[in-house]
């Protein structure tokens, strides 16, 4: 319905269309958590958890192949009971995609069952072909985004039918590796299964914080923020035994879309003390940024992340303060995992615009309440 008033989905405010009346209602995590473990849990009284991955806090992916003979039901007909179990305990509607491969799950999720009568879809490779092949646009599909469909669209290839058939060559030199994975999807396949991700173990190779903020921010409170983050991220690199070189900041305008202006810093020390990191940040963020234009997004990020074993520093660093620093981050971290968050502060997380109080008692950027 809001779609066919003109809201585009996940739209700013200033999307909205002015002759569209609408209220606004403060997100409350802490009880959408709550609501997502409950429906979990209904989960788990059918199926093990070894056969379930939580994709977000709204979506599961659930291998029901060894539990159809169990419980003498179709596939459809297991959704149905575990959708109808949801809507009687937790008075919330679900949809269902069921596909013969992970991927086609997705799929019949995002795009099909939202248009069946009883909100569950099943795809298998034959249908995918015969319903989606020809379906637009291409961000309608998982793991397609608007950068990809672009480039795609560059060459002439608007719908996954086009992409089935487009010479993988061309593809593979667009692409790259990632090449493999669409062209998997175009045809309906996806070689992935439960068990890969289970067995899966994540390399972090970076560390990131990124912020909406509470108004338009000019130049100096953005940078206060800027710097709250630094903190926060060195902290997070301390508890976690790392260090870096590496650091990438990224703006967002207010009223503009997106990530407007990155920035790139390589420092001369690979450490987390925070006080080394600052003047590189600052330095930076003075040098990209429009101080004309006001700021409503702030993202910092930690690349080329290592263990602390690979420390090391310019001959003009004082060890000593180095040594002093970090084993205040290590005591910092400490009373913050035993009191919470705000249990210890700096002076500077006081003063009118900054966020790091506040954004400590949300839960995923959210209010928690």
């Amino acid at each position: 319905k809001m779609k066919t008033l003109g809201v585009k989905n996940r739209c700013r405010i200033f999307e909205i269309p002015k002759n569209i009346e609408y209220i606004s209602a403060i997100p409350r995590m802490k009880k959408y958590i709550e609501y997502a473990a409950d429906i979990y849990e209904i989960y788990l009284q059918y199926i093990d958890k070894s056969d379930i991955h939580v994709y977000s806090i709204d979506e599961s992916f659930i291998d029901v192949t060894d539990y159809l003979k169990i419980y003498n039901k179709t596939p459809r007909a297991l959704a149905k009971m575990l959708i109808e179990e949801i809507a009687e305990k937790k008075k919330i509607p679900a949809t269902c995609g069921i596909g013969t491969n992970m991927y086609l799950a997705k799929i019949a999720l995002d795009i099909t069952a939202k248009k069946s009568k009883d909100h569950i879809s099943f795809l298998d490779e034959d249908l995918y072909k015969e319903q989606l092949w020809h379906h637009k646009p291409l961000t309608d599909f998982w793991q397609i985004g608007s950068g990809i469909a672009k480039r795609l669209n560059k060459r002439g290839i608007t719908d996954m039918y086009d992409l089935a058939h487009y010479p993988e060559e061309y593809l593979y030199k667009e692409f790259g590796i990632n090449a493999e994975l669409i062209i998997d999807h175009s045809w309906g396949k996806e070689s992935c299964l439960m068990k890969d991700i289970k067995n899966y173990k994540g390399q972090s190779k970076s560390i990131s914080s990124s912020q909406i903020l509470f108004h338009d921010y000019e130049y100096e409170s953005a940078k206060l923020v800027l710097e709250e983050m630094v903190r926060n991220c060195s902290l997070d690199l301390i508890k976690r035994g790392l260090v870096s070189d590496n650091v990438n900041i990224l703006v967002g305008y207010a009223d503009e879309i997106g990530i407007n202006v990155k920035g790139h810093v390589k420092m001369s020390s690979k450490t987390n003390v925070a006080n080394i990191i600052m003047p590189y940040v600052d330095k930076k963020f003075y040098e990209i940024l429009d101080k004309s234009k006001k700021i409503k997004r702030l993202g910092i990020e930690f690349a080329n992340v290592v263990d602390k074993s690979f420390e090391s520093y310019d001959l003009f660093t004082d060890y000593n303060q180095v040594k002093k620093q970090t084993e205040l981050g290590i005591v910092s971290n400490k009373i913050k995992s035993k009191f919470g968050k705000n249990a210890i502060l700096m002076g500077a997380d006081l003063q009118e615009d900054a966020t790091t109080i506040l954004r400590n008692k949300l839960i995923g950027g959210h209010n928690s309440e």
